[in-house]
């Protein structure tokens, strides 16, 4: 699915203002209001846009570790129950399927170095989890970003 240029400046405009109502998104884009629910309405059904929530800080709550760890798992029960099991820890922010040395590659937080202990233990009780890896981000450089794709796909729409 592409989207072309009017779409990127609506989803630019709601990035960088994400308390903004339609009729204002209109007003600033220079299009009707009904152009701008009907393109709202469509990259929400076509999952370009998934959600509109705010984006919250884990480092504001408390939970100042970043970690990474890899999983290896036993194959026998796949993925899903072991998947199941990590979205159970409330410290566990995401789980990703991988190719290479490990299985599973899981983004968690913790509140200190020892906390990341207590999570590791309980990413290693799940069952199905042979072994861990992690490694703690000690800065984030460049953080999760999207922009800079939808600032590029009206440009490449015809390729």
């Amino acid at each position: 699915m592409t989207i072309d240029q009017l779409d990127a400046r609506l989803i630019l405009l709601l990035t960088e203002e994400p308390r903004l109502g339609v009729l204002e998104c209109s007003r600033r884009l220079a299009v009707a209001r009904g152009t701008v629910q009907a393109r709202l309405d469509r990259l929400v059904a076509r999952g370009v846009i998934t959600g509109f929530g705010p984006d919250i800080s884990p480092a504001a709550l408390g939970y100042d570790v970043m970690a990474f760890v890899t999983l290896e798992i036993r194959q026998i029960s796949g993925h899903d129950p072991v998947a199941h099991g990590l979205a159970r820890i409330p410290e566990v922010l995401e789980v990703h399927t991988t190719s290479g040395g490990g299985d599973l590659f899981c983004r968690v937080v913790a509140r200190s170095n020892a906390d990341l202990q207590r999570v590791i233990d309980l990413i290693v009780d799940v069952p199905g989890v042979l072994r861990t890896s992690s490694v703690i981000a000690l800065d984030t450089p460049v953080p999760y970003r999207v922009l800079p794709l939808v600032a590029d796909v009206p440009r490449h729409r015809d390729h």
